[in-house]
C-alpha cells in the first residue's frame, strides 16, 4: 500500500513536469500559447486505448465504444495522473503568457 502511494505521487509529479516541459517548448517554437492543451486529449486517447490509431478511422463506432469503456474503467489513480498532465499544459500556457507580458520576447 505504501509503495503504491509513493508511485502515485511520483507519477503525478512526473506527468506534470513532463507535459509542462513539452508544452513550454512547443509554445516557444510555435508561439501558440494553448496548442498543447488542445492536443492533450488526443495524447490521452493514445495512452488509454490499446489498439492502433488508424482504427479510429477504419471502424470509428467500435473504436470509440472500446475507448469509452476503457475511460469508464479507469481508476482514481489513473485519472489523477492524467489530470496532472493536463494541469501541466495549462500551467505552461500561463507561464508563457506571464513571460510574454513581462517583456521576454523569446517567449
Amino acid at each position: 500500500m505504501e509503495q503504491s502511494i509513493i508511485q502515485l505521487v511520483v507519477s503525478v509529479v512526473l506527468f506534470f513536469v513532463l507535459f509542462f516541459g513539452i508544452a513550454f517548448i512547443l509554445n516557444m517554437l510555435l508561439r501558440q500559447t494553448w496548442v498543447m492543451s488542445f492536443i492533450y486529449p488526443i495524447i490521452v486517447l493514445l495512452i488509454v486505448d490499446d489498439f492502433p490509431f488508424a482504427e479510429y478511422f477504419t471502424s470509428p463506432g467500435e473504436s470509440f465504444a472500446k475507448v469509452g469503456e476503457r475511460f469508464i474503467n479507469l481508476t482514481a489513480a489513473d485519472i489523477a495522473i492524467l489530470t496532472s498532465g493536463f494541469i501541466g499544459t495549462i500551467v505552461s500556457g500561463i507561464v508563457i503568457r506571464l513571460l510574454r507580458k513581462n517583456g521576454y520576447r523569446m517567449f
